[in-house]
């Protein structure tokens, strides 16, 4: 059995399904609305459970109504059984998102990010037993025990903890067409083995940037996005579930080139679900 992890954040997320995002000083109607755990880490955490069965996710959650449910949800909804959560004096993180007729989704984030630290109660030790994580957030002590995992994929999301960290990331993935995720070299020292960029309906490229290793076939190389297994349904949750596919690959013993290939086929499979968990690929 593959044991993997995530380490990061989790968002309370209010979704609005309208025919397009409002123009300024318009009023749309909503045709459906729901609510879910959400957040890089959160969707991450549900799609490595899919695949390998069980996932150790830590996290940081607000210490109010919001907070706990997101952590009750997670457990007993998504199945994410082994979650351990710190507490935060502060109210949960959340968001509002619209899903468009375009299959696009636009949010709002409402608070502060709540991530992980090392110094929180959490079973830090758990992560060194792990063959893969991927890590959303946390502070530099979380990036470092992370770190002790046999494979480390991360987002730039994480940039501040990861540049001070000072650790080498097996993977970067990275979103080519948000201005959130860039990365360029010298960003992080030392350098991730590979940098992951991905382009949606476009497929991706990837690029050596650090040590080679034997999973890693080439300097460079890319790949076409894989067929949706059905109609497009909104964009929610597909960057984290090819990440954490990804990892999850790596973590399996799959090479880069197979590991991306798991990954795109996650990403399209949430593409064709509403919200971040109904398309999820499912193997165990």
């Amino acid at each position: 059995m593959t044991r993997v992890g995530v380490v990061g954040h989790v968002e309370w997320v209010d979704f609005a399904v309208v025919e397009r995002v409002p123009h300024p000083g318009e009023i749309v109607h909503a045709r459906e609305t729901f609510c879910a755990p959400g957040g890089g880490g959160a969707v991450a955490a549900v799609q490595l459970r899919k695949l390998a069965g069980d996932v150790t996710f830590l996290t940081a959650l607000g210490d109010d109504d919001t907070g706990r449910r997101a952590s009750e949800e997670l457990r007993e909804r998504y199945r994410v059984r082994s979650l351990h959560a710190a507490r935060r004096p502060a109210a949960q993180r959340r968001t509002f998102t619209f899903l468009d007729d375009l299959g696009e989704r636009t949010i709002t984030v409402l608070g502060e990010r709540i991530v992980p630290h090392l110094a929180d109660p959490l079973p830090w030790e758990q992560l060194a037993s792990l063959d893969a994580i991927y890590l959303t957030g946390g502070d530099p002590g979380a990036v470092r025990a992370a770190r002790a995992a046999r494979m480390l994929v991360a987002t730039p999301r994480a940039m501040g903890a990861l540049a001070t960290a000072g650790v080498q990331l097996d993977v970067l993935v990275r979103s080519s067409g948000d201005p959130g995720e860039a990365y360029e070299p010298g960003m992080l020292e030392p350098e991730p083995r590979v940098v992951v960029s991905t382009s949606g309906h476009a497929g991706g490229t990837w690029l050596l940037t650090g040590e080679p290793a034997p999973w890693i076939a080439g300097l460079s190389g890319s790949w076409q996005a894989t067929p949706l297994p059905g109609p497009p349904v909104d964009a929610y949750g597909c960057g984290d579930s090819f990440a954490a596919a990804l990892a999850y690959g790596l973590g399996a013993g799959l090479g880069l080139d197979e590991a991306i290939a798991l990954g795109a086929r996650c990403g399209a499979a949430c593409r064709s679900g509403r919200g971040p968990y109904e398309g999820q690929l499912e193997l165990a």
